[in-house]
């Protein structure tokens, strides 16, 4: 297992990686997610695995069956991830549940496991939404979370629209849309994915299992002032947008700290971006999260509040969109007891009792939570770094993951 994991992540390091940051850059459609997509495949075609790409550019890899349609109604296991990466993203955020499905499936073979349902690796596009701006497109269009047309309207930084991006990198877009027959064949879905954050690293635990996602969305700010002389405007006759913005990302710093909840301005554009002018508009997007609905609610609304109130000391229209929203996603407790009843058994990562614990980060499996059984296994992050080129985790517990990985997809396809 070992040897098949170093081979793997040998292969998939170099592809996308920015050698000044030491980061990915793996944006959707792009060069390197074609690269990745490649490896993919070359994956499943070495192991004998069908290959099949999606009506949404998802990569599938099937053991037992040519095709989605050659399983019958809720009888599939499913594992997978994504590799896409964030702008100078870390290497385990995705890849790690992609090379760990083949790594479990290696380990499987190698045991002489009998598979008595059809298995798949899946390879979903555009998780991480860093070039259109919205998370898990791939998922989401799959689970008719987003319509068609409004997929249509997405654009990157460029102008270019999703569509036009897939034609570009050899796809047909024409398609896209819910895939409900494919979902109809999964009975079980595992992602496994490395933790961001440190609870296993504090608990001293290699693997764990979600319990929950908090609720969480995307929200831009629009703080409307006016374009001035930064040399000849008195600071009493400025209408200065990137005061009302400063104001707003530490009013968000301490909402969120009452409240126990997350929330973060981390990209903004201003207009017009120049060394010697007062920008007429600043663009800030906050990203929140909170356990429960109430908290994000709350927090979310106190931080709009201070941000107008602001606007109007500072002569600043403030405008606010909510661009992307996902509810809290309670993994059934059905498929997540399963999984401690059989880690258990097993002894995953040394332990008899496997942590189960909650995370503020997106996921497809928490996309698809809606519609199929859906569970998630997590491999510790000694630092709890993500989406940083900084971003590690430690061989033996990569190991335990996908051990940890087999022993639950073993347990699923037997039964």
């Amino acid at each position: 297992m070992n040897s098949s994991f170093h081979t793997m992540w040998d292969e998939l390091r170099p592809i996308g990686r920015d050698s000044s940051s030491g980061g990915y850059r793996r944006a959707a459609w792009t060069g390197a997610d074609t690269d990745c997509r490649a490896w993919f495949r070359a994956q499943a075609e070495t192991r004998g695995l069908s290959y099949e790409l999606d009506r949404n550019g998802n990569q599938w890899a099937w053991l037992g069956a040519a095709s989605y349609t050659d399983v019958a109604a809720g009888e599939a296991v499913v594992t997978g991830s994504h590799l896409d990466s964030v702008p100078d993203g870390g290497a385990f955020d995705g890849p790690l549940g992609v090379v760990s499905g083949f790594a479990a499936l290696d380990e499987l073979r190698r045991r002489g496991t009998e598979f008595g349902k059809p298995l798949a690796i899946v390879n979903f596009g555009d998780e991480e939404g860093a070039r259109f701006g919205l998370a898990c497109v791939g998922s989401r269009l799959t689970a008719g979370l987003l319509t068609p047309e409004a997929a249509h309207e997405l654009r990157d930084a460029e102008g270019v629209t999703l569509p036009q991006a897939m034609e570009r990198a050899g796809y047909d877009p024409s398609a896209i849309g819910p895939d409900r027959e494919r979902l109809d064949r999964i009975g079980a879905f595992v992602e496994l994915h490395v933790e961001q954050g440190r609870a296993l690293d504090l608990t001293g635990d290699p693997v764990g299992i979600a319990s929950a996602i908090w609720p969480h969305g995307r929200w831009r700010f629009d703080f409307h002032g006016e374009a001035n002389h930064a040399g000849t405007t008195r600071l009493e006759d400025r209408r200065d947008p990137m005061l009302t913005y400063a104001e707003t990302v530490l009013a968000a710093r301490e909402q969120a700290r009452l409240a126990g909840a997350l929330a973060t301005f981390a990209k903004i554009s201003v207009e017009p971006n120049g060394v010697n002018a007062i920008p007429s508009l600043v663009r800030g997007w906050l990203d929140s999260r909170a356990a429960d609905q109430d908290t994000l609610d709350t927090v979310t609304k106190e931080i709009e509040r201070a941000a107008t109130a602001r606007g109007a000391r500072d002569g600043v229209d403030v405008r606010v969109v909510r661009e992307s929203f996902s509810p809290i996603v309670e993994f059934g407790h059905t498929l997540r007891d399963e999984l401690s009843a059989i880690l258990g058994r097993t002894g995953a990562g040394g332990a008899r009792t496997v942590p189960v614990l909650g995370t503020g980060a997106g996921h497809d499996a928490g996309i698809l939570s809606g519609t199929v059984p859906t569970a998630m296994l997590f491999v510790r992050n000694p630092t709890g770094v993500s989406h940083s080129p900084t971003e590690t985790a430690a061989e033996d517990d990569c190991v335990a993951g996908i051990t940890a990985l087999a022993d639950v997809l073993e347990g699923l396809v037997r039964t």
